[in-house]
C-alpha cells in the first residue's frame, strides 16, 4: 500500500466510527467496528472490555517498547450542533462529525502509522492501544487494560495538539465541599445560614495562589464551578454544596493540595472524588522529545487531561487537530491533518532510538 491508500483507509474508518455513537461508557459498538477492521487487516488483537491492543509480530522481550495510544469514546454532543453529529460529512478537505477531532483523527492516524512501521526496521517493539472511557477517566478505560499490556517504555498519545508535542499535562482533582447550617424561617432571626458559613472559605479559595509556577503548565489552578443551596425563598438553607475543579502542575500532588485545602477551609467539609489523575511530564532530554525537536517541533504544556494521567511511564501528546475544536458543536478535522499526522508519526518513529 502507498500513503494515499493508508490515508483513505484512515478516513473511511473514521467515517464508520463517527456513524457509530460511542459516548463514554457506551463504546461497545465502536469497539466492534475496530475489532472487525483489525481482523480484516490481519492484525491479531486483544480486547478487554471496549479497549483493544495490537503488538508487533516481531516482538522481542529484550527490546524497549513504544506505545501508540488514542481513545475511542466521545463526549455527548452539545445542543448547538447544526449538523447530525453522527453523520460523517466531507466538504472539501474537511470531515465533520462527533469525535472527528477528539480524538478520532489521532486514533486512525496512529493505527495507520503502526501498520506502516510493521514493514520498517526498528530497534524497539511497537504497540498500538485503543482505550475507552477517556473522556470520563473511567475505571473501564486505560486503567482496566493496563494490566494486560506488556512493559511499556514510552508512549505517544494521539490527542489533538496541532502535531506539536505536549510534554507536560496538568492533573485533575474534583473536590466536593459542604457547608452546614440550621434551617429556620427567613422572616425571623432563626437558624444558621449555610451560605454564609461557606463565604469565608470560598473567598479564601478565590484569592489563594500557589507559589510554584511551571514554565510549561503555569500555576496550579482551583476553580469553584458548581454551587447549590436552598429550597425556597423563605427558608434559611441548612446545607450548601459546591464543587472545586483543581488543575495541578508538576510541583503539587493531588493529595498534598487536598490536605492543604482541608487545613485552610475550616468551616467546610471536603471530599475528594479521586487522587489518581496526577500531572504528568516527560524530560526534554528523553530521546522521543529530542527526536521531535530535531524535526522542528516545539514542546509545550497542555492544560487538558488525557489518559497520560494514568500512565506510569514517560509519555507525550502528539496528534492531528486542535484542542480548541474538542467538545464543540460541528466538530471537524481536516483530511490533510490526518495525512500529515501519519507522515509525522512514521518520520518520528523511523528515526527513534531508545538505547
Amino acid at each position: 500500500m502507498n500513503m494515499e491508500q493508508y490515508v483513505n483507509d484512515a478516513v473511511e474508518l473514521l467515517k464508520q466510527l463517527i456513524a457509530t455513537p460511542r459516548v463514554s461508557r457506551d463504546e461497545g459498538a465502536a469497539a466492534d467496528v475496530m475489532s472487525e477492521y483489525l481482523g480484516r487487516n490481519g492484525l491479531g488483537f486483544g480486547r478487554e472490555g471496549n479497549n483493544l491492543w495490537v503488538g508487533c509480530p516481531d516482538w522481542d522481550e529484550n527490546r524497549p517498547t513504544v506505545m501508540l495510544n488514542a481513545h475511542i469514546d466521545t463526549v455527548k454532543p452539545v445542543a448547538t450542533w447544526t449538523r447530525n453529529p453522527f453523520e460523517p460529512t466531507i466538504e472539501g478537505d474537511v470531515l465533520y462529525g462527533l469525535g472527528s477531532n477528539d480524538c478520532g483523527g489521532g486514533l486512525v492516524a496512529t493505527l495507520q502509522a503502526y501498520r506502516i512501521m510493521l514493514h520498517s526496521p526498528r530497534t524497539y517493539n511497537l504497540l498500538w492501544v485503543c482505550s475507552a472511557e477517556e473522556e470520563v477517566s473511567g475505571i473501564n478505560g486505560f486503567s482496566r487494560v493496563l494490566s494486560r499490556l506488556p512493559q511499556i517504555d514510552v508512549a505517544i498519545v494521539g490527542e489533538p495538539t496541532g502535531l506539536q508535542p505536549a510534554t507536560a499535562e496538568k492533573g485533575l482533582m474534583v473536590v466536593d465541599g459542604y457547608a452546614h447550617g440550621k434551617s429556620g424561617h427567613a422572616a425571623r432571626n432563626e437558624g444558621v445560614n449555610a451560605i454564609y458559613e461557606a463565604l469565608d472559605d470560598l473567598v479564601w479559595l478565590r484569592d489563594y495562589r500557589f507559589r510554584k509556577e511551571s514554565d510549561l503548565l503555569g500555576p496550579t489552578k482551583m476553580t469553584v464551578t458548581v454551587v447549590e443551596s436552598g429550597t425556597q425563598h423563605n427558608v434559611v438553607p441548612d446545607l450548601l454544596h459546591f464543587i472545586i475543579d483543581v488543575r495541578t502542575n508538576e510541583f503539587y500532588q493531588n493529595e498534598y493540595v487536598f490536605e492543604f485545602l482541608k487545613k485552610h477551609m475550616k468551616k467546610c467539609e471536603l471530599k475528594a472524588r479521586s487522587f489518581r489523575l496526577h500531572s504528568s511530564s516527560i524530560p526534554h532530554e528523553h530521546p522521543l522529545v529530542k527526536r521531535c525537536i530535531d524535526m522542528g517541533k516545539t514542546p509545550f504544556g497542555s492544560p487538558t487531561l488525557s489518559d497520560q494521567a494514568l500512565m506510569p511511564f514517560p509519555s507525550l501528546k502528539l496528534g492531528p487537530g486542535e484542542s480548541s475544536r474538542s467538545h464543540s458543536a460541528d466538530e471537524f478535522i481536516h483530511i490533510s491533518e490526518i495525512r500529515e499526522a501519519i507522515e509525522t508519526y512514521v518520520q518520528l518513529l523511523s528515526g527513534l532510538y531508545l538505547r
